[in-house]
Protein backbone atom coordinates (compact mmCIF):
# COMPACT_ATOMS: atom_id res chain seq x y z
CA UNK A 1 0.00 0.00 0.00
CA UNK A 2 1.22 3.48 -0.88
CA UNK A 3 -0.12 6.89 0.05
CA UNK A 4 0.45 9.92 -2.16
CA UNK A 5 1.68 12.94 -0.22
CA UNK A 6 2.28 16.01 -2.33
CA UNK A 7 4.23 14.85 -5.36
CA UNK A 8 5.65 11.74 -3.68
CA UNK A 9 4.47 8.33 -2.53
CA UNK A 10 5.01 6.85 0.93
CA UNK A 11 4.99 3.08 1.24
CA UNK A 12 6.71 -0.18 0.39
CA UNK A 13 9.14 0.11 -2.50
CA UNK A 14 9.41 3.89 -2.19
CA UNK A 15 12.31 5.89 -0.72
CA UNK A 16 11.87 6.50 3.02
CA UNK A 17 10.04 9.80 3.47
CA UNK A 18 11.99 11.89 5.98
CA UNK A 19 10.20 14.56 7.99
CA UNK A 20 12.00 17.27 9.94
CA UNK A 21 9.65 18.35 12.68
CA UNK A 22 10.14 22.01 13.44
CA UNK A 23 7.15 21.92 15.78
CA UNK A 24 7.57 24.91 18.08
CA UNK A 25 11.37 24.84 18.00
CA UNK A 26 11.16 28.17 16.16
CA UNK A 27 10.20 29.77 19.52
CA UNK A 28 7.80 32.12 17.76
CA UNK A 29 10.44 33.49 15.36
CA UNK A 30 9.73 33.38 11.61
CA UNK A 31 13.42 34.03 10.94
CA UNK A 32 14.35 30.98 13.03
CA UNK A 33 11.66 28.91 11.27
CA UNK A 34 13.20 29.77 7.91
CA UNK A 35 16.66 28.75 9.14
CA UNK A 36 15.22 25.41 10.23
CA UNK A 37 13.56 24.98 6.83
CA UNK A 38 16.91 25.73 5.19
CA UNK A 39 18.54 23.13 7.43
CA UNK A 40 15.96 20.50 6.45
CA UNK A 41 16.51 21.26 2.77
CA UNK A 42 20.27 21.02 3.21
CA UNK A 43 19.89 17.67 4.98
CA UNK A 44 17.78 16.27 2.14
CA UNK A 45 14.51 15.92 4.07
CA UNK A 46 11.24 15.50 2.18
CA UNK A 47 9.10 17.68 4.44
CA UNK A 48 9.03 19.94 7.46
CA UNK A 49 6.25 19.82 10.02
CA UNK A 50 4.84 22.46 12.34
CA UNK A 51 2.28 22.39 15.17
CA UNK A 52 -0.86 24.53 15.23
CA UNK A 53 -3.00 25.09 18.31
CA UNK A 54 -5.74 27.43 19.43
CA UNK A 55 -4.36 28.05 22.93
CA UNK A 56 -7.72 28.69 24.61
CA UNK A 57 -8.96 25.31 23.34
CA UNK A 58 -5.82 23.27 24.01
CA UNK A 59 -4.63 24.59 27.36
CA UNK A 60 -6.73 23.54 30.39
CA UNK A 61 -8.16 26.62 32.08
CA UNK A 62 -6.56 25.74 35.40
CA UNK A 63 -3.16 26.20 33.72
CA UNK A 64 -3.85 29.49 31.94
CA UNK A 65 -2.53 31.75 34.69
CA UNK A 66 0.33 29.61 35.95
CA UNK A 67 3.50 31.64 35.55
CA UNK A 68 6.71 30.35 34.00
CA UNK A 69 10.09 31.73 32.99
CA UNK A 70 10.42 32.18 29.22
CA UNK A 71 12.62 34.07 26.73
CA UNK A 72 9.99 36.85 27.03
CA UNK A 73 10.34 37.03 30.79
CA UNK A 74 8.06 35.55 33.43
CA UNK A 75 4.60 35.28 31.88
CA UNK A 76 1.49 33.13 32.22
CA UNK A 77 1.29 29.82 30.39
CA UNK A 78 -1.54 31.02 28.12
CA UNK A 79 0.55 34.06 27.17
CA UNK A 80 3.48 31.76 26.40
CA UNK A 81 1.31 29.53 24.20
CA UNK A 82 0.31 32.58 22.16
CA UNK A 83 3.93 33.68 21.84
CA UNK A 84 4.92 30.42 20.07
CA UNK A 85 1.89 30.29 17.76
CA UNK A 86 2.23 31.57 14.20
CA UNK A 87 -0.70 33.40 12.62
CA UNK A 88 -1.86 33.86 9.03
CA UNK A 89 0.99 36.12 7.90
CA UNK A 90 3.67 33.76 9.23
CA UNK A 91 2.11 30.65 7.69
CA UNK A 92 1.59 32.44 4.38
CA UNK A 93 5.32 33.21 4.39
CA UNK A 94 6.18 29.64 5.42
CA UNK A 95 4.02 28.28 2.59
CA UNK A 96 5.70 30.58 0.08
CA UNK A 97 9.18 29.87 1.44
CA UNK A 98 8.79 26.08 1.40
CA UNK A 99 7.49 26.17 -2.17
CA UNK A 100 10.47 28.25 -3.22
CA UNK A 101 12.79 25.70 -1.60
CA UNK A 102 11.02 22.67 -3.08
CA UNK A 103 10.11 21.05 0.24
CA UNK A 104 6.70 19.89 1.49
CA UNK A 105 5.24 21.23 4.72
CA UNK A 106 2.36 20.22 6.93
CA UNK A 107 1.34 20.44 10.57
CA UNK A 108 -0.22 18.59 13.45
CA UNK A 109 -3.52 20.32 14.20
CA UNK A 110 -4.48 20.12 17.87
CA UNK A 111 -8.07 21.36 17.58
CA UNK A 112 -10.79 21.85 14.98
CA UNK A 113 -10.16 25.59 14.64
CA UNK A 114 -6.53 24.81 13.86
CA UNK A 115 -7.67 22.53 11.02
CA UNK A 116 -9.88 25.28 9.63
CA UNK A 117 -6.95 27.66 9.83
CA UNK A 118 -4.48 25.30 8.10
CA UNK A 119 -6.92 24.44 5.32
CA UNK A 120 -6.32 27.94 3.92
CA UNK A 121 -2.84 26.77 2.88
CA UNK A 122 -3.65 23.30 1.51
CA UNK A 123 -0.95 21.36 3.42
CA UNK A 124 0.09 18.06 1.83
CA UNK A 125 -1.24 16.08 4.82
CA UNK A 126 -2.15 16.34 8.48
CA UNK A 127 -0.61 14.72 11.51
CA UNK A 128 -2.68 13.56 14.44
CA UNK A 129 -0.43 14.00 17.47
CA UNK A 130 -0.29 11.15 19.97
CA UNK A 131 -2.15 13.30 22.51
CA UNK A 132 -5.05 13.69 20.05
CA UNK A 133 -5.49 10.02 19.10
CA UNK A 134 -8.69 9.70 21.16
CA UNK A 135 -10.15 13.12 20.20
CA UNK A 136 -13.06 11.99 18.00
CA UNK A 137 -14.18 15.51 17.04
CA UNK A 138 -10.70 16.41 15.87
CA UNK A 139 -10.27 13.11 14.01
CA UNK A 140 -13.58 13.71 12.25
CA UNK A 141 -12.62 17.25 11.20
CA UNK A 142 -9.23 16.15 9.89
CA UNK A 143 -10.79 13.21 8.04
CA UNK A 144 -13.28 15.58 6.40
CA UNK A 145 -10.45 17.41 4.61
CA UNK A 146 -9.78 14.31 2.49
CA UNK A 147 -6.04 14.74 2.92
CA UNK A 148 -3.61 11.97 3.96
CA UNK A 149 -3.31 11.54 7.72
CA UNK A 150 -0.25 10.56 9.74
CA UNK A 151 -1.37 9.01 13.03
CA UNK A 152 1.19 9.06 15.83
CA UNK A 153 0.59 6.42 18.49
CA UNK A 154 2.56 7.41 21.59
CA UNK A 155 0.85 7.14 25.01
CA UNK A 156 -1.75 4.81 23.42
CA UNK A 157 -2.85 1.23 23.94
CA UNK A 158 -3.23 -1.11 20.98
CA UNK A 159 -6.99 -1.02 21.52
CA UNK A 160 -6.97 2.80 21.28
CA UNK A 161 -4.92 2.61 18.09
CA UNK A 162 -7.38 0.08 16.63
CA UNK A 163 -10.26 2.39 17.48
CA UNK A 164 -8.61 5.40 15.83
CA UNK A 165 -7.78 3.37 12.72
CA UNK A 166 -11.37 2.15 12.47
CA UNK A 167 -12.64 5.69 12.97
CA UNK A 168 -10.36 7.23 10.36
CA UNK A 169 -10.46 4.36 7.86
CA UNK A 170 -7.41 2.78 6.29
CA UNK A 171 -7.41 4.80 3.06
CA UNK A 172 -4.79 7.59 2.97
CA UNK A 173 -3.66 6.69 6.49
CA UNK A 174 -0.09 6.41 7.82
CA UNK A 175 0.76 5.06 11.28
CA UNK A 176 3.85 5.99 13.28
CA UNK A 177 5.28 4.05 16.20
CA UNK A 178 6.20 6.58 18.85
CA UNK A 179 6.82 6.94 22.57
CA UNK A 180 5.78 10.27 24.06
CA UNK A 181 8.78 11.02 26.28
CA UNK A 182 11.10 13.94 25.53
CA UNK A 183 13.81 12.72 25.27
CA UNK A 184 12.87 9.05 25.30
CA UNK A 185 15.06 6.37 26.86
CA UNK A 186 16.28 3.57 24.60
CA UNK A 187 14.49 0.98 26.72
CA UNK A 188 11.11 2.56 25.94
CA UNK A 189 11.41 3.09 22.18
CA UNK A 190 10.05 -0.42 21.48
CA UNK A 191 10.97 -0.40 17.80
CA UNK A 192 9.62 -3.91 17.30
CA UNK A 193 6.13 -2.40 17.42
CA UNK A 194 6.87 -1.36 13.83
CA UNK A 195 6.72 -5.04 12.90
CA UNK A 196 3.63 -5.51 15.07
CA UNK A 197 1.89 -2.71 13.17
CA UNK A 198 3.03 -4.02 9.79
CA UNK A 199 1.41 -7.39 10.56
CA UNK A 200 -1.70 -5.90 12.16
CA UNK A 201 -2.34 -3.26 9.47
CA UNK A 202 -0.86 -4.66 6.22
CA UNK A 203 -2.81 -2.11 4.14
CA UNK A 204 -1.28 0.88 5.96
CA UNK A 205 2.26 2.31 5.55
CA UNK A 206 4.06 2.16 8.90
CA UNK A 207 6.75 4.57 10.03
CA UNK A 208 8.51 5.96 13.06
CA UNK A 209 8.38 9.24 14.98
CA UNK A 210 11.37 9.37 17.32
CA UNK A 211 12.16 11.48 20.38
CA UNK A 212 15.40 9.80 21.40
CA UNK A 213 18.85 11.35 21.56
CA UNK A 214 21.15 10.08 18.82
CA UNK A 215 20.47 8.60 15.41
CA UNK A 216 20.93 4.84 15.76
CA UNK A 217 17.33 3.98 16.74
CA UNK A 218 15.91 5.92 13.79
CA UNK A 219 18.23 4.03 11.45
CA UNK A 220 17.21 0.75 13.11
CA UNK A 221 13.57 1.70 12.49
CA UNK A 222 14.32 1.89 8.76
CA UNK A 223 16.05 -1.50 8.87
CA UNK A 224 12.91 -2.85 10.57
CA UNK A 225 10.75 -1.59 7.73
CA UNK A 226 9.67 1.96 8.60
CA UNK A 227 8.71 3.71 5.36
CA UNK A 228 8.78 7.19 6.88
CA UNK A 229 10.80 8.73 9.70
CA UNK A 230 10.08 11.90 11.64
CA UNK A 231 12.58 13.61 13.93
CA UNK A 232 12.55 17.04 15.56
CA UNK A 233 15.07 19.46 14.07
CA UNK A 234 16.88 22.27 15.89
CA UNK A 235 19.74 24.69 15.35
CA UNK A 236 21.08 23.92 18.84
CA UNK A 237 19.87 21.28 21.31
CA UNK A 238 20.77 23.66 24.15
CA UNK A 239 18.27 26.29 22.98
CA UNK A 240 15.28 27.17 25.15
CA UNK A 241 12.24 24.99 24.56
CA UNK A 242 10.67 21.74 25.71
CA UNK A 243 11.48 19.76 22.53
CA UNK A 244 15.03 20.96 21.87
CA UNK A 245 16.82 18.24 23.86
CA UNK A 246 15.02 15.50 21.91
CA UNK A 247 15.85 17.13 18.57
CA UNK A 248 18.54 16.62 15.93
CA UNK A 249 20.84 19.45 14.90
CA UNK A 250 21.35 20.23 11.20
CA UNK A 251 24.56 18.22 10.83
CA UNK A 252 22.94 15.25 12.52
CA UNK A 253 19.89 15.45 10.27
CA UNK A 254 22.18 15.46 7.24
CA UNK A 255 23.89 12.30 8.50
CA UNK A 256 20.53 10.71 9.29
CA UNK A 257 19.21 11.20 5.77
CA UNK A 258 22.50 10.04 4.21
CA UNK A 259 22.57 6.91 6.36
CA UNK A 260 18.92 6.15 5.58
CA UNK A 261 19.70 6.29 1.86
CA UNK A 262 22.69 3.98 2.43
CA UNK A 263 20.50 1.52 4.34
CA UNK A 264 17.95 1.52 1.52
CA UNK A 265 20.68 0.51 -0.91
CA UNK A 266 22.12 -2.09 1.45
CA UNK A 267 18.81 -3.81 2.24
CA UNK A 268 18.42 -5.05 -1.33
CA UNK A 269 15.47 -7.07 -2.58
CA UNK A 270 15.88 -10.24 -0.52
CA UNK A 271 16.72 -12.43 -3.53
CA UNK A 272 19.90 -14.44 -2.88
CA UNK A 273 22.30 -14.20 -5.80
CA UNK A 274 25.99 -14.33 -6.64
CA UNK A 275 27.26 -10.92 -7.71
CA UNK A 276 29.73 -10.39 -10.49
CA UNK A 277 32.03 -8.68 -7.98
CA UNK A 278 32.25 -12.00 -6.11
CA UNK A 279 33.36 -14.12 -9.05
CA UNK A 280 37.10 -13.48 -8.72
CA UNK A 281 36.95 -14.35 -5.03
CA UNK A 282 34.90 -17.42 -5.83
CA UNK A 283 37.43 -18.67 -8.34
CA UNK A 284 40.35 -17.89 -6.04
CA UNK A 285 38.97 -19.00 -2.67
CA UNK A 286 36.09 -21.45 -3.10
CA UNK A 287 36.85 -25.01 -2.11
CA UNK A 288 34.62 -27.98 -2.68
CA UNK A 289 35.04 -31.36 -1.12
Amino acid sequence: MRVKVGGKFIGEGEPVYVIAEIGINHNGSLELAKKLIDGAVFAGCDAVKFQKRTPELCVPKDQWHLERDTPWGRITYIEYRHKVEFGYDEYAEIDKYCKSKGIDWFASAWDEEAVDFLEQFEPVMYKVASASLTDDKLLSRIKSTGKPIMLSTGMSTLEEVDRAVNYLGKKNLLIAQSTSSYPCSLEELNLRVIDTYKKRYPEIPIGYSGHETGLAPSLAAVALGAVFVERHITLDRAMWGTDQAASVEIGGMYRLVKDIRDIEKALGDGVKRVYESELKSKIKLRRSG
